[in-house]
């Protein structure tokens, strides 16, 4: 007998076996740990983090499911199940993102030296309640309870949309630069209109109808009356 099989028989587990070559029998486990893949992929894709720590985002997503899924059968937790005591959500934080780890103790500090180092969230330990950070400066995995952590989601925004954004706010400023302009000078009347008027191409001043220093006139700022009279 080997040393797992002693210990399943020691601790009551019945291990089962599947057929070689047969995954089909193998649905329950296929199926957890798709669900474990795609918590990690999407724990990964949240802050880009690199796909180097994909065995920490398993982890940690392995660490949260035990203490958020409720089982179907006895309605609770798995961490209750085994504990047999309702499990602790409030240190969870967002895995990826920044955080800042106290350097404190660790190097001879001057006097103007950060406290603090940047680090990125890689999860929980397994063996002590204590936080997993990979420190930006040392390149190395600390496991340390004296951790700040910032949670923003500093998304991109979409670049067709930021287009949009600011092409309408440069052409709401133009705007209002012209207005202002406009009020400050008012656009004075030409002495005589007909030396500021430009004849179009086949177009003589003795054919204009009307007062040209008056500009253009649309149909809605005429006189319904009067352009019945001029129609008939």
């Amino acid at each position: 007998m080997s040393h797992l099989q002693f210990f399943f028989y020691e601790n009551g587990i019945l291990h089962n076996f599947s057929t070689p070559r047969i995954p089909q029998q193998n649905g329950v486990v296929k199926r957890k740990h798709r669900s474990l893949e795609e918590l990690a992929r999407t724990m990964l894709n949240e802050y880009n983090v690199s796909k180097y720590f994909w065995a920490d985002a398993v982890s940690t997503a392995y660490y949260v499911l035990n203490r958020m899924l409720i089982r179907p059968i006895f309605k609770i937790t798995s961490y209750e199940l085994f504990k047999g005591k309702k499990p602790n959500v409030a240190h969870l934080k967002i895995f990826g993102c920044t955080c800042f780890i106290s350097n404190n103790g660790k190097e001879n500090l001057g006097k103007f030296d950060s406290k603090a180092d940047e680090a990125l969230f890689q999860g929980y330990s397994l063996t002590i309640k204590t936080y997993r950070v990979f420190n930006r400066r040392t390149l190395n995995v600390e496991e340390s309870m004296h951790v700040v952590f910032d949670e923003a989601v500093d998304l991109e925004e979409n670049p067709l949309e930021s287009n949009k954004k600011t092409a309408g706010d440069e052409e709401y400023i133009q705007e209002a630069l012209d207005e202002m302009y406009l009020n400050d000078n008012p656009p004075s009347q030409p002495e005589d209109p007909e030396k500021c008027w430009k004849s179009p191409r086949g177009l003589s001043l003795d054919n204009v109808i009307g007062d040209i220093s008056k500009g253009v006139i649309t149909r809605n700022m005429n006189n319904f009356g009067m352009n019945a009279t001029f129609v008939s």
